[in-house]
């Protein structure tokens, strides 16, 4: 782990980032945890991976997709299902489109364009179907596919119309309080929770703070606050079997197919194999004052959860790098 260690202080002694958390998780234990800079620049507040929160950016899409899978499982929702059977206002003209294509990003829905990546508006989710649904997809549902978290904007709303309670509340009594996943929640605009890490940007070789953002209305893919403690928990469930059985969860890690091409994603999970060969399930996430990476490896009994409070620090081949030194460190690698 003294590989691990040292290059993860060399980010932020080099200035490549200023606070960043890591927990990994083997066997059900804590393998390794460590905070490393600054929470907030101005303060000198540390980084602590117990209780520093961070942005989620689109480890948001696996939450969600938990909860998915359990309204499945409970006979609420149907992957199959037109999205109009909850949503019956999502245009006509864009012919059918399912929950599954919604969560496999295999819909043909578009992504954000201009300022939408940092759109600062006080939007509900439904409100939100303004921005993109009337767009024209970018090619036929199932046909394609394109990465993007508006389809998740759909899929909280028909999670939330099915259920009849409001999407963070249906995610927080199936998933967040039964985990233990206290940390874990919806970042509210001007009112930062306990432990919350200032989000940064960079500016040539400084840091600024981030430009102010809402991102309430795509909670589900992209908006919750946590820490790698919280994270960890949802992967080492998945690993011990906490979540649901394996025919309910089998769709969700498993690599959709196009036209006979694995597209590396699941069901709200990207499903790929590492530089090493060795099969993961996590996800990557980026936006405006964070960066983060989740990753469950099955067969090593690994669960990865960095989060940093900066947006695109360009680092992901050094976190590749501390995943390999962590490997490296266990028993019989």
């Amino acid at each position: 782990l003294k590989e691990a260690d040292t290059l993860l202080s060399d980010l932020v002694e080099d200035g490549r980032v200023p606070g960043l958390a890591i927990q990994v998780g083997f066997r059900g234990n804590t393998w390794f945890s460590a905070g490393y800079g600054e929470a907030d620049l101005e303060t000198g507040k540390e980084v602590l991976p117990e209780t520093t929160v961070f942005r989620l950016a689109s480890i948001s899409k696996p939450i969600t997709a938990t909860a998915l899978a359990l309204l499945v499982a409970e006979g609420d929702l149907q992957l199959d299902e037109d999205i109009r059977t909850y949503v019956p206002e999502f245009p006509e003209k864009h012919g059918p489109v399912t929950l599954r294509q919604l969560a496999s990003h295999t819909a043909g829905i578009r992504g954000y364009r201009g300022k939408e990546f940092a759109l600062k508006r006080p939007l509900g989710i439904e409100e939100s179907l303004e921005l993109f649904v009337e767009d024209p997809l970018l090619f036929p549902p199932g046909e394609g596919y394109h990465y993007n978290s508006f389809d998740f904007v759909l899929l909280s709303m028909a999670m939330q119309r099915a259920c009849g309670q409001p999407f963070h509340q249906l995610v927080a009594e199936r998933v967040l309080t039964p985990l233990s996943m206290s940390h874990t929640q919806m970042e509210k605009p001007g009112h930062p929770v306990p432990g919350q890490a200032t989000f940064y940007s960079r500016a040539g070789k400084d840091f600024r703070k981030a430009v102010p953002v809402d991102t309430r209305y795509k909670l589900a893919g992209g908006g919750y606050l946590s820490t790698v403690s919280d994270v960890c928990r949802l992967g080492t469930a998945y690993l011990q079997e906490e979540i649901a059985s394996p025919d309910t969860l089998n769709p969700f890690l498993t690599s959709c197919e196009v036209a006979g091409k694995p597209t590396w994603y699941g069901l709200g999970w990207q499903v790929s194999k590492d530089a090493r060969g060795r099969s993961f399930y996590g996800h990557v996430g980026n936006t405006v004052g964070a960066y983060s990476n989740f990753f469950v490896y099955p067969q090593q009994e690994l669960v990865f959860s960095i989060l940093v409070n900066c947006s695109v620090p360009g680092v992901q081949p050094v976190f590749d790098q501390v995943v390999d030194a962590v490997h490296q460190s266990l028993p019989n690698s």
